[in-house]
């Protein structure tokens, strides 16, 4: 069992329904659902956030409770097809702008040990998380550090 940076086990969660097919009550067209996507991508939402607005708010009023079951695609795979898709992996993104800020508040306060420690972790789950991406989702000659992740960042 793989424990990351932690003296706890993880807690187990609940799995999502087993459905194969969208339920009734949502029957919005699979390319409304797509416009909308693409729509949300371009103001600048994340796929996580896109997926919960779609929940949430939904297209014309109508709820989208999973967007692969009412279109057959996975959310991310719809950004791609129309160039929406960010150059970084959502998570990736995510962890790299924590490290900044971590990089950031450390030089503010050298005597934090804490937060050095979770820079330590944090950039370590950068390293692993590029090593997984490298060649498919990144360039293979991409490597992490802080100026380049800050680069990114600023953009």
């Amino acid at each position: 069992m793989a424990r990351m940076h932690t003296r706890r086990r993880g807690s187990s969660s609940s799995d999502k329904p087993a459905a194969d097919e969208p339920p009734e009550w949502s029957d919005v067209d699979s390319d409304k659902i797509e416009d909308r996507v693409v729509e949300l991508a371009e103001q600048g939402y994340e796929p996580s956030q896109i997926g919960m607005k779609l929940r949430d708010e939904g297209v014309t009023g109508t709820p989208i409770p999973d967007v692969k079951l009412a279109t057959g695609k996975k959310l991310t795979e719809i950004l791609e097809e129309n160039d929406a898709k960010s150059d970084i992996p959502e998570d990736l993104y995510n962890l790299m702008e924590r490290a900044v800020r971590l990089r950031e508040h450390i030089q503010q306060n050298q005597q934090d040990y804490q937060n050095k420690r979770a820079l330590q972790n944090t950039e370590s789950k950068v390293r692993r998380l590029v090593d997984y991406y490298r060649g498919d989702e990144i360039e293979p000659d991409f490597t992490y550090s802080y100026d380049v992740a800050k680069q990114l960042i600023d953009e």
